[in-house]
């Protein structure tokens, strides 16, 4: 697979669904007075890199909520790419492939997902600026638990071991590990189609790293509620300050 980069648009996608189990309508939900999708919205409409803002969603009022917010939603979902068994590779393809047939030339895709409300336009602007080489770039932050120090498993033998490694009596003695926080995916269109076919992991992956306040996900009500306090905390504050 070709690697290199080439000319063309930076565009944004955010794909939201409406069908949400663990926090029902938590897209549009009001968050710190303004529907929660428009918030990634307006981030990626800050960050003066992006080209375009698109949404691709199987739900009106979502649709709704990212047009007054100022994106582009080009369709309703098809119902075939709304199913909880529908992956979201093939949802972002679908979507860049639908404007390459408008006639666009789609270079790198930044996609967002809209349940990362913390993170912000310099987050994106940095996210592009990493190794912009790479066929992807991914959000992380650094993981609360560590397989080399206190991740166990159960063995074959019916006891606990660490997942990994002999152990350490010290954290800061062991290899540093990273989660997907989900916040950011900044991709070079011919990986996107590779990976839309053979999954995330058949591409090489570069790290932007993001601090753990700014890397909650929401999917529950409880996550909701902490994102707002974190949002008045460090968003909401600074601001007034």
């Amino acid at each position: 697979m070709n690697n290199t980069t080439t000319p063309g648009l930076i565009i944004a996608t955010i794909c939201a669904r409406g069908g949400s189990k663990g926090l029902p309508g938590k897209n549009i939900r009001d968050f710190a007075g303004r529907p929660l999708i428009a918030q990634t919205i307006a981030q990626a409409l800050a960050c003066s890199d992006i080209n375009g803002v698109y949404v691709s969603t199987d739900d009106a009022q979502i649709a709704d909520a990212a047009r007054a917010a100022g994106a582009t939603v080009p369709y309703i979902r098809p119902a075939e790419l709304a199913t909880d068994e529908a992956g979201k590779l093939p949802v972002i393809e679908h979507l860049v492939r639908h404007l390459e047939m408008q006639g666009q030339r789609i270079a790198r895709i930044v996609d967002l997902q809209p349940t990362s409300p913390l993170r912000d336009a310099g987050d994106i602007a940095a996210a592009l600026r990493t190794r912009a080489d790479a066929p992807l770039v991914v959000s992380v932050v650094e993981a609360a638990d560590n397989p080399y120090f206190n991740m166990v498993e159960p063995g074959p033998d019916g006891w606990m071991h660490l997942c990994k490694g002999q152990g350490s009596d010290r954290r800061q003695d062991t290899p540093p590990v990273y989660a997907l926080n989900g916040a950011i995916y900044v991709w070079q269109r011919s990986a996107l189609s590779h990976a839309a076919l053979h999954g995330l992991w058949s591409v090489n992956i570069a790290p932007y790293v993001m601090p753990r306040w700014k890397s909650v996900d929401i999917d529950t009500l409880d996550d909701f509620d902490y994102a707002l306090w974190l949002h008045g905390r460090h968003v909401k504050n600074k601001a007034a300050s």
